[in-house]
């Protein structure tokens, strides 16, 4: 049975991420690449499904005990976890090595103190956990092979077969070290070359902290900024620069729902506001790649921008649910590939701008082709923006008119005109001038509810929506106003939960709400970061404060956050790690360092 969602720790070469649990159990691995098929599917189904478990020995088929301690080791993705045992200690290191040849899942097993007995139990399954490979010996190595696909065990204990699954019986003592490494490779090229497990951790070590200094962040949340930046480093993918939303799909939004979705693709909102924490952190290599990628990703056809992409770059995303799998804790279905790529969302438009904006505006290289296509972005809002769409949280109810949208469209008008007027590119300035009015007027005469003060979701609606909170984060209004207090105030009575977190918008439970789905979901971590960024803006620094340091609370030991947090069960819930729930942890972060407000 798989663990709870944050009991599982992420490791990952850039390429890919495996998922490990506190028992040691790899539960989830998709090999080449974030997208690809899994090899280890157990996290979405049973053992039948795939896993990697490396831990003491339990006799008589006992459960796996959970490890006594686990971290990663200082401010990297090589992950330590630790048994006491009542004959002794045993730590075994897990990581991926930045990739230069085949990806690698490298597992050191080394006896701390006395005599500790250790299993390790290998069952690989092809495609999502449906196939069984071909395992058999080639000379001393060990190939599992299906299809296109062959993964490679080289490892310094002895193993034996037994159930479709490949063990490892042996014992550590203090000093001894132990190393396992399995190797994709396509099944009709050549075997990979055989492993160097102790120089590939000594160069995934230098790697990550080589990285981390050129962080520019050292204010007294650097700690959870660090760990944040260190994932969403990890959910780049290095040869194109795009960046996954999650390295996994169906982890339920609600424990055995149907809110279940593939997010291993790149959003090109979440990429956007990575983008720009990245930048305000001091990584302007990455922010200077992900830019590179949107060119190639949209290439010449901006009137057809889709909300994601794939990784590389694809359009094609097609969904379709994976019907032998059980789903996590039996939230069924499970589904691959996302049906909302083509869907209408104007707000991405404004994320986009805004992120070449500030890319422009914090010295990052210039390229013509960038500020080209802000001008064709406008060009296509010009004729669109007055358009009903499916909005930032991708209803799969009727369109509508959500007012985050409108912002949003302003947004990039704003940011276009600020080009312009920079002199970096040339467009109808007083014609855009008048749009960026338009836009505003007529979110403020049809957005708004006097009566309660407040924005609401979307025109003609009562209904609240806490991307309404981006408002005055975005200067549609400053934070003074009445209108933008006034929503805050309303968000925080109603879309409430009883520990202050914010809900995204109204559900229905069994009922089809606004978003055409039935049941509930848990508070959206994201939403709860931005209440924390408009309280310090509106001048509850205090009081933003206590929010997001219980914020940095929910996440697990090792710092990482899912999308959601379930009040009820108090528990994570969402795919996991989210770099939606990481950015604005920054973000809030870096608010609060600026205006002075933590503690100590």
């Amino acid at each position: 049975m798989a663990g709870r969602i944050e009991d599982y720790a992420l490791i990952g070469d850039m390429q890919t991420a495996a998922l490990v649990c506190r028992d040691g159990s790899v539960d989830w691995l998709c090999l080449p690449r974030f997208d690809s098929h899994a090899v280890f599917a157990g996290l979405l189904g049973t053992e039948e499904h795939g896993f990697w478990r490396i831990g003491p020995a339990v006799p008589n088929g006992g459960t796996p005990p959970h490890a006594d301690r686990r971290s990663y080791r200082g401010d990297s993705l090589v992950l330590e976890s630790e048994w006491d045992t009542p004959r002794g200690t045993v730590r075994v290191t897990d990581f991926m090595p930045p990739r230069d040849g085949a990806p690698q899942l490298i597992r050191i097993v080394e006896g701390v103190s006395g005599r500790v007995q250790m299993r390790s139990a290998l069952r690989m399954r092809f495609s999502y956990g449906r196939i069984v490979p071909w395992v058999h010996k080639v000379g001393d190595r060990t190939v599992a092979v299906a299809g296109p696909d062959s993964v490679w065990l080289d490892m310094d204990a002895e193993t034996h077969g037994k159930d479709l699954t490949t063990y490892s019986d042996f014992t550590v003592t203090p000093g001894d070290r132990v190393t396992f490494t399995i190797s994709w490779q396509p099944s009709h090229k050549e075997p990979p070359a055989l492993p160097d497990p102790e120089g590939s951790l000594d160069a995934a070590v230098d790697f990550w902290r080589e990285w981390v200094e050129h962080c520019t962040y050292h204010g007294p949340y650097r700690e959870a900024v660090v760990r944040s930046l260190i994932t969403l480093k990890a959910l780049t993918y290095a040869p194109t620069g795009g960046i996954v939303a999650a390295p996994t799909t169906s982890l339920p939004e609600e424990i055995g729902g149907v809110r279940n979705w593939d997010y291993r693709y790149t959003w090109l909102r979440d990429a956007a506001i990575t983008l720009s924490s990245l930048l305000r952190t001091g990584y302007r290599e990455e922010a200077r790649a992900w830019r590179e990628w949107l060119l190639r990703a949209v290439a010449g056809d901006p009137e057809n921008l889709q909300i994601m992409y794939g990784i590389a770059g694809e359009r094609e995303l097609g969904e379709q649910e994976l019907d032998w799998l059980p789903g996590y804790e039996n939230s069924a279905p499970v589904r691959v590939g996302n049906g909302a790529a083509n869907q209408l969302q104007l707000d991405v438009y404004g994320e986009v701008t805004e992120a070449l904006h500030l890319a422009h505006m914090t010295g990052l290289s210039r390229n013509d082709y960038a500020a080209l296509l802000q001008l064709r972005l406008i060009q296509y809002l010009e004729d669109h923006w007055d358009q009903p769409d499916e909005g930032i949280w991708e209803v799969r109810g009727p369109r509508r008119h959500f007012v985050h949208s409108k912002v949003m469209a302003w947004v990039a008008v704003d940011r276009t005109i600020k080009l312009i007027e920079s002199g970096d590119a040339d467009g109808p300035l007083e014609r855009w001038r008048e749009l960026r009015d338009d836009i505003h007027r007529d979110v403020c005469e049809k957005g708004y509810d006097p009566e309660r003060n407040t924005f609401t979701q979307s025109y003609g609606s009562k209904e609240l929506d806490a991307s309404l909170l981006l408002i005055p984060q975005m200067g549609f209004l400053p934070p003074d106003d009445k209108r933008v207090i006034g929503t805050i105030e309303a968000i925080q009575r109603e879309l409430s939960t009883e520990d202050g977190f914010i809900l995204r918008y109204p559900t229905e439970g069994a009922h089809a709400g606004v978003d055409g789905l039935t049941g509930d979901e848990g508070a959206f971590l994201a939403c709860s970061f931005w209440m924390a960024d408009d309280l310090a803006m509106i001048g509850r620094v205090d009081e933003a404060r206590k929010l997001f340091e219980k914020l940095l609370g929910l996440r697990n030991d090792l710092g990482l956050l899912a999308e959601e947090w379930d009040p009820r069960l108090q528990r994570q819930v969402g795919n996991f790690p989210q770099a939606f729930s990481h950015v604005p942890l920054i973000d809030t972060a870096l608010r609060l360092t600026a205006s002075g407000a933590y503690g100590g």
